[in-house]
């Protein structure tokens, strides 16, 4: 299935027929497929694929990834009505700034490890995480595409070394890799200005920010700096998980999910 997105090609999605009360947004590197277990504990979703990912057609080239990106899912979200957003890692910037954009639309906000390192620029965790993520950067600009999804699956992935991941999941990761690149606009510079003052402020709707216990440190210092600003936000932690909770522990992050629906109705 597919849905029209404004300045771009039809997002594909799945997820429950008619109307769907969330909506979920996968990370960079996967499809709306990661979002199986999560779903399994909510009663009515939809999930599109990304531009670039999944069923959905490539991104084209320069364009502004981001707003294709909230255009494309917008379109989604209208048609199947969702009024709970849940985004994880890009896909929670795409949620974030969907909830700013028209605030009135939205129940309530899951934002699970959202990678919006602009937000925690000055802090010691985002330098670490600027030296970490050089190695992704120098493979990409040397024409490495395995070794840029290797060095950053090492960060950001379930935990499984590369070698043993599935040799369909690594041409599937090494194909998509430069998005990385193409995304670092909008959350590394917040090129959008999302951070702007009383921008995210706007959002009345109860927020629930999760992040693993194992997660890289900068996480912890986005989702600080969010919460310190978002006016109904908490804070989840998820123990042992690291960045790809939804995966690796879907059970504990679908029944979170699934409790704050039931509260903002």
């Amino acid at each position: 299935m597919s849905a029209d997105g404004p300045g771009g090609p039809p997002l594909a999605w799945s997820g429950s027929d008619g109307d769907a009360e969330a909506l979920l947004i996968h990370c960079t590197l996967a499809h709306s497929g990661a979002w199986h277990g999560v779903a399994a504990h909510l009663p009515s979703w939809t999930a599109p694929d990304l531009p670039g990912h999944g069923r959905s057609a490539d991104a084209a080239p320069g364009c502004d990834l981001l707003d294709l990106c909230v255009a494309g899912v917008g379109s989604v979200r209208d048609r199947a009505g969702a009024g709970h957003l849940v985004g994880h890692s890009y896909g929670a910037v795409v949620a974030l700034r969907l909830a700013a954009q028209s605030p009135g639309l939205v129940r309530s906000l899951t934002l699970i490890e959202p990678v919006l390192f602009a937000a925690a620029a000055g802090t010691p965790e985002h330098a670490v995480h600027v030296a970490a993520h050089r190695p992704v950067e120098e493979a990409l600009a040397a024409g490495r595409p395995e070794d840029a999804a290797r060095a950053f699956t090492a960060q950001w992935g379930d935990g499984r070394p590369w070698d043993t991941l599935p040799a369909r999941t690594r041409a599937y990761m090494t194909g998509r890799i430069g998005l990385v690149a193409r995304q670092a606009p909008g959350i590394g510079e917040d090129r959008s200005n999302l951070l702007a003052p009383g921008r995210i402020e706007r959002i009345a709707a109860p927020v629930l920010l999760i992040e693993g216990g194992a997660s890289p440190p900068v996480v912890g210092a986005i989702q600080a700096a969010l919460a310190a600003r978002l006016p109904r936000a908490e804070r989840m932690v998820v123990a042992g998980a690291g960045h790809m909770a939804p995966v690796t522990h879907p059970d504990e992050v679908g029944r979170a999910v699934a409790a704050l629906v039931a509260r903002a109705g």
